[in-house]
């Protein structure tokens, strides 16, 4: 369904921080301290990225998260509000201040993150239950820097998107609840303990995944693009060439898009191949959240495929 027709209502669970961003000439070893870069703050948080994503897509986006009644707190809901996201059901809690991530990014693009998950730890199931029941939403995406107990009360409510991140090992009981799993290498790795380098590693990784339940399995492989699964058809769609400037939140662009597209009723081949042109693009900018794509941007660069 083209964009410009109808929107599906998106649900993101998920974190919400502030990120502390550090840049240098390259990333610094164990134990070494590098002098020199530039330092700046801007709203990150895997849950806040993607619904940023979908709300630079122009999408429809509810994003159901919590954070400190501190001044992080404010700057995030009004960077989501000033993108698209409705924040309605995005919780404020005096009990824990807003989550916090180090980013370092190196003049390569690549970057190291440490986070300090703060009221992101706060989120309940009950929470996540009740704005499900308010906003009825076509697909539910969620990620794993929120407690496990609010990602599972997705199950069942909707069609349900996982981006499995930070990687962390996962119950069949969850997996078979997932209609959508987008690991990259090191979470696919982690789930199946397959490292999905080349075609026959990710139809095997992608194949463990199914065996634990998971419908579609959608393998993020950074430059190398994305590797599509859904038990009957496998197919490996090539990243298209842009000059990288910083891979910060690409895998969150690449997720919200994908929920997005899918939630337009698009199937996931073709939602697939657009979320994948979205991961690319949002590495051309600096930053996290200011760095995803508009659906003007993604039209020019392949316009074949929408």
């Amino acid at each position: 369904m083209p964009p410009d027709v109808e929107h599906g209502r998106v649900m993101v669970v998920g974190s919400a921080n502030m990120d502390l961003v550090f840049r240098c000439d390259r990333l610094p070893a164990p134990g070494e301290t590098l002098l020199g870069g530039q330092f700046g703050t801007s709203p990150g948080g895997k849950g806040a990225n993607q619904a940023a994503a979908i709300g630079r897509l122009g999408g429809n986006v509810d994003f159901v998260g919590k954070v400190g009644s501190d001044a992080f707190g404010i700057a995030v809901l009004s960077s989501l509000t000033s993108l698209g996201v409705r924040t309605d059901e995005t919780l404020i809690t005096p009990e824990s201040p807003t989550g916090v991530a180090g980013v370092i990014v190196a003049a390569d693009g690549q970057n190291s993150i440490v986070v300090a998950p703060g009221a992101n730890q706060l989120l309940t199931a009950a929470e996540v239950s009740r704005a499900l029941a308010r906003c009825i939403p076509t697909v539910v995406l969620a990620q794993l820097e929120i407690p496990l107990s609010a990602v599972r009360a997705c199950i069942g409510s909707a069609r349900f998107v996982l981006n499995p991140a930070p990687a962390i090992e996962l119950s069949d009981a969850l997996l078979s609840g997932v209609h959508v799993l987008t690991p990259n290498e090191t979470e696919a790795k982690t789930l199946t303990s397959v490292n999905p380098t080349d075609g026959q590693t990710c139809i095997r990784a992608a194949g463990k995944l199914h065996d634990r339940g998971v419908a579609a399995v959608i393998l993020t492989l950074g430059s190398r693009g994305c590797f599509v699964s859904d038990s009957h058809r496998t197919e490996h769609f090539e990243a298209p060439r842009v000059e990288t400037i910083d891979t910060t939140a690409a895998g969150d662009a690449f997720s919200g898009a994908l929920a997005h597209f899918l939630a337009q009723g698009r199937d996931l081949w073709n939602a697939a191949q657009l979320a994948n042109l979205v991961g690319a693009l949002s590495t051309t900018v600096t930053g996290a959240q200011v760095s995803m794509p508009t659906w003007s941007m993604v039209k020019r660069l392949a316009p074949g495929l929408v």
